[in-house]
C-alpha cells in the first residue's frame, strides 16, 4: 500500500495526455466531522493521537484498535487518512452536484475499515463516506468490488440497510483474508438479499471473471435500479500480485470498469489493494483511459520512472501467474445461479420517501483555508520532468517511498 503506487500512476496518466480529458481538482483533507460520520469518537481520537513516538504511552489501548501487522503506526497516519478519505468525499459531491459523471480517487479503496478499528492497511473507510454522501440525495447506491479481498468494512456497515446493495467479486476460502464473503451473506433485517458475495478460487482467468462479472451485474443493475455507483477496483485481482492468487490481465480487470461505465450511471471509481506497483500503475492507468473513452497506445510513455517497466515497456505485459485455475465451469454457474435466485426475492428496488436536498451539499468549499484548493489548473503539475533527473521536479503527496528504486 505504499503511496509510491499512486506517484507511478500519476506519472504514465500524465504522460499519455488524459489530463486533457478530464477536470482534474486538489481535494481539501476530510474534516473530523465527516470522518466521524462512520467511525467512532474513540476510535477517531485515537488516530489523531497516535504516532510512533508515544507507542508506549497509550499501548493498552492498541489491543482495542487491533494494531497490528497490517495496521502499523507511522508518523502523519492521521493527515494520510484526511487526504484518501476527503478526496472521495469531494468526489461523491461532484457528482451529487452533477458536476461530474465518473470521479476516479485511486488514492481510496481502503474497504477493510470497520467503525472502530483499522484493518487489512485500510484506517478510515472512505468508501463509506463517500457512500453517505451520495445517500442524502440518492436513493439506492450500488457498491462494487473487484478487489481479490472481500469487502468486509463496507458490506458490514451497510448490512441491515435496502439503500445500499454491496457486491463483492473475491477469492474465499474460510482462510483468506478477511475470511469472510460467503455467498449465504445476504444481510438482514431491511437489508437481507442486498448483499451479494461473489466467492472465486484460485487462477480464475479473464474469460471466466468477466463473463460472472457482466452476467451478475446485468441482473444486480436491473433489479436494484440504483441512482449511483461507486466501484472499487483493487489490482491485487491481477496476476503476478505479491498477495493475490488470480490471473487476471490488465484488459480484463479494466473490462469490468468499461462494462460498468456503460449503464451511463454517475460513477464513483476508486483504488483499493495492489502488492505489485508496476502492475497497479498499468492498471490505474489503462482504466483511467477507458473512464475517458480512450484506446491507449501499448508501449508506455517516457517518464522519469520508466525503469520500474523494464524490460518490456508495455501498459499491458505478460501477467500469467500459472496457477491452475480451480473454478470448475460447475462451481461457476453453481455460484450464477445461487446469485440469481438471490435476486428474485427482492421484487424490484426499493423506494424510499424523497426529501429536501440538504442546503450546505456544496458547503466544503466555504472555509478559506480550503477554497484556493480547488483549482483546476493543477492538472498539468505532474508533466514537468527533467530528462535525466532522478527527481520530478514537484513532490506531491503521495511520493513518500524508501529510495528511487523501490519497486515492491
Amino acid at each position: 500500500m505504499k503511496p509510491h503506487r499512486l506517484t507511478l500512476t500519476n506519472h504514465l496518466v500524465m504522460n499519455y495526455g488524459l489530463a486533457k480529458y478530464m477536470d482534474i481538482y486538489e481535494p481539501r483533507l476530510a474534516t473530523e466531522e465527516e470522518i466521524r460520520e462512520f467511525h467512532s469518537d474513540d476510535y477517531v481520537e485515537f488516530l489523531k493521537k497516535v504516532t510512533p513516538k508515544n507507542f508506549e504511552e497509550i499501548q493498552k489501548q492498541f489491543t482495542s484498535f487491533n494494531i497490528g501487522d497490517d495496521c502499523p503506526i507511522f508518523d502523519g497516519i492521521w493527515d494520510f487518512c484526511k487526504i484518501y478519505s476527503g478526496a472521495s468525499i469531494e468526489a461523491a459531491r461532484k457528482l451529487i452536484s452533477g458536476d461530474s459523471e465518473i470521479c476516479i480517487n485511486w488514492m481510496g479503496g481502503l474497504h477493510h475499515a470497520k467503525k472502530y478499528e483499522p484493518s487489512g492497511f485500510c484506517y478510515v473507510n472512505d468508501i463509506v463516506l463517500a457512500i453517505l454522501q451520495l445517500l442524502r440525495v440518492h436513493p439506492r447506491v450500488l457498491y462494487v468490488d473487484i478487489d481479490i479481498h472481500h469487502g468486509d468494512g463496507v458490506q458490514e456497515a451497510f448490512y441491515t440497510t435496502d439503500r445500499v446493495m454491496t457486491v463483492s467479486f473475491h477469492k474465499y476460502n474460510g482462510d483468506f483474508f478477511p475470511g469472510t464473503g460467503a455467498i449465504d451473506e445476504l444481510g438482514s433485517g431491511l437489508g437481507k438479499h442486498f448483499t451479494v458475495n461473489v466467492p472465486l478460487k484460485d487462477g480464475i482467468d479473464d474469460i471466466e471473471y468477466t463473463n460472472l462479472f457482466k452476467s451478475v451485474m446485468t441482473q444486480v443493475v436491473g433489479v436494484f435500479k440504483p441512482s449511483s455507483i461507486v466501484m472499487q477496483c483493487g489490482a491485487d485481482s491481477l496476476g503476478l500480485d505479491r498477495l493475490g492468487v488470480f490471473n487476471l490481465s490488465v484488459k480484463g480487470h479494466g473490462e469490468c470498469v468499461k462494462f460498468m461505465k456503460k449503464f451511463k450511471i454517475p460513477m464513483l471509481v476508486v483504488g483499493g489493494g495492489g502488492y505489485t506497483i508496476r502492475n497497479v500503475a498499468r492498471c490505474w492507468t489503462y482504466e483511467t483511459g477507458i473512464i475517458c473513452g480512450l484506446e491507449l497506445p501499448n508501449t508506455l510513455p517516457k517518464t522519469i520512472y520508466k525503469d520500474f517497466f523494464y524490460p518490456d515497456n508495455k501498459l499491458h505485459a505478460t501477467l500469467d501467474s500459472k496457477l491452475v485455475n480451480e473454478n470448475s465451469k460447475r462451481y461457476l454457474e453453481a455460484v450464477r445461479t445461487n446469485i440469481a435466485e438471490q435476486l428474485r426475492y427482492l421484487k424490484g428496488a426499493p423506494s424510499i420517501q424523497m426529501q429536501e436536498i440538504p442546503p450546505d451539499i456544496q458547503g466544503f468549499m466555504d472555509s478559506e483555508t480550503n477554497a484556493d484548493l480547488d483549482i483546476a489548473s493543477d492538472a498539468d503539475k505532474d508533466l514537468s520532468f527533467d530528462e535525466g533527473s532522478a527527481k520530478p521536479k514537484l513532490a506531491t503527496l503521495s511520493e513518500y517511498y524508501e529510495n528511487d528504486m523501490d519497486n515492491d
